[in-house]
């Protein structure tokens, strides 16, 4: 949560290789320097002091010195800021059924602000609804909720749950910290969740979350400049509006994230299961890539590495589009105002275009015994249902990953929500790191003409491929 500015989007690491699926907030420059120190770097807005550890154990109890880190790189483990709130409940009676309504768990999050706000509603509502059910959260900062939760789980302990952000589910699960939930959440209640969110908490084909909430891009537009009847349905119409008029041309931030929408749109498909490369196998990716180069050769349409620009741009009201997610919502009301609209990214001639999203979620810790298990499960089925994703969006303005959720009066939340119907969930595998490491360079040549899609296409593959032994 405590959403991350994506805007100067890369690729950054975490526990050892480049992790794009962060879209960390360094360059790429950053990465080749300073790739190393993940927790360091990649602090949310408001960063929390860290002080003597608070630990609230699962017994048995965690232990007071530090276990062998997961993040084998970088700063080492200083210990959480924490603080406890706990919710007054009525003496916990023994549970006497399969799904337990009555005992204890701990919550270990890093939820601030509004986010807090609408933590502090759920649990309100947990109290009222499971009068015997005792929630106690613990608040680690974010930069240490990674560590401080692995290294309590290795050392036998740590919180019933933990409330963390998707991108960190590979290192995690490779960790041994987290519990599988196949077994525990069947098909219909998966269905619950919009596909893409409740996917991307998959890993190697396992379920370990539950969606809270989720983040992607989506096709920003400016009123005053385009009316929605002129709105663009497919990436023809939206080069036939700059054609017409250069104020009627887009910014598209050329960073592999932002752009990975229009791969399936043009038919493109990334990888096999079994993590090798095949973008170079269809002609997708390259008509894509020369869609682009198209774009950007035309007036009013930028494509460039320079988000900065781009955003300026846009709030400048020099071109109408803007391809952005909705951590820039609050930065572009305040330049635009009522004018500012969220649209469906243009859709290509293979289909709809399919953003990556990435999600939020609630984890489990393996160490739980079996009712522990049901009375967690339970808390997190309370935490992202549709009254709580209501909750989320109304509260925090979060785009909530429960498809009954009711996103509120916001048009601007409103349309991200519809482009995640056609979303596709941000891949966690190892092998895309040689992707971050790769499909910019890609971009890049073909934009400026060193490369021909084609072979650009097929020499990024060719590198990806041999980079993961494939």
């Amino acid at each position: 949560m405590n959403n991350v500015d994506y805007r100067q989007t890369s690729q950054t690491n975490i526990v050892s290789g480049n992790r794009g699926a962060m879209k960390g907030l360094c360059s790429w420059l950053c990465l080749l320097i300073a790739g190393m120190g993940l927790l360091a770097a990649c602090s949310r807005s408001t960063p929390t002091p860290t002080a003597t550890p608070v630990p609230v154990p699962v017994t048995p109890a965690v232990a007071t010195t530090p276990q062998e880190p997961l993040i084998t790189s970088g700063t080492p483990y200083a210990g959480p800021a924490a603080s406890v709130t706990r919710l007054p409940a009525s003496e916990p009676t023994p549970a006497a059924t399969e799904a337990p309504t009555s005992g204890r768990i701990v919550v270990w999050h890093s939820w601030t602000g509004s986010e807090a706000d609408a933590l502090a509603q759920i649990l309100e509502r947990a109290a009222r609804d499971y009068p015997n059910l005792t929630v106690d959260t613990l608040f680690v900062a974010y930069n240490d909720l990674l560590q401080s939760y692995a290294d309590a789980v290795k050392a036998g302990g740590g919180p019933d749950v933990v409330l963390a952000p998707s991108w960190w589910l590979q290192d995690l699960v490779d960790a041994k910290v987290l519990l599988p939930l196949d077994d525990q959440v069947d098909t219909e209640a998966q269905s619950e969740y919009w596909p893409a969110a409740i996917s991307n908490l998959r890993y190697q084909g396992n379920l370990y979350g539950l969606p809270t909430n989720f983040e992607l891009v989506s096709l920003f537009y400016n009123r005053a400049l385009v009316p929605p009847s002129r709105l663009p349905a497919t990436t023809d119409e939206l080069l036939a509006l700059a054609q017409a008029d250069p104020q009627m041309g887009a910014g598209l931030y050329a960073n592999f994230y932002y752009l990975y929408w229009g791969i399936p749109a043009y038919g493109g498909r990334l990888m096999d299961d079994s993590g090798a490369a095949i973008f170079d196998q269809d002609d997708g990716t390259a008509a894509f890539l020369a869609w682009l180069k198209k774009a950007n050769d035309t007036p009013g349409v930028f494509v460039d590495f320079d988000y900065g620009m781009l955003i300026d741009r846009f709030k400048k009201q020099e071109f109408a589009f803007f391809v952005d997610g909705p951590w820039a919502i609050a930065e572009l009301q305040q330049a635009l105002g009522d004018n500012l609209g969220v649209t469906l990214l243009p859709a290509g001639p293979a289909g709809p275009a399919r953003p990556w999203l990435s999600a939020d979620g609630i984890f489990f810790n393996p160490n739980m015994p079996a009712e522990q298990q049901q009375l967690s499960l339970l808390f997190a089925r309370l935490l992202t249902d549709a009254e709580s994703g209501t909750t989320l969006a109304t509260t925090a303005n979060l785009l909530p990953a429960n498809v009954e959720a009711d996103p509120g009066a916001d048009p601007l939340r409103a349309g991200f929500i519809r482009q995640a119907q056609d979303a596709d969930p941000e891949p966690h595998r190892r092998e895309m790191d040689a992707v971050w490491q790769y499909a910019g360079d890609m971009v890049l040549k073909v934009l400026n003409g060193v490369s021909e899609p084609a072979d650009a296409v097929s020499e990024a593959a060719t590198l990806i491929n041999e980079t993961n032994g494939k």
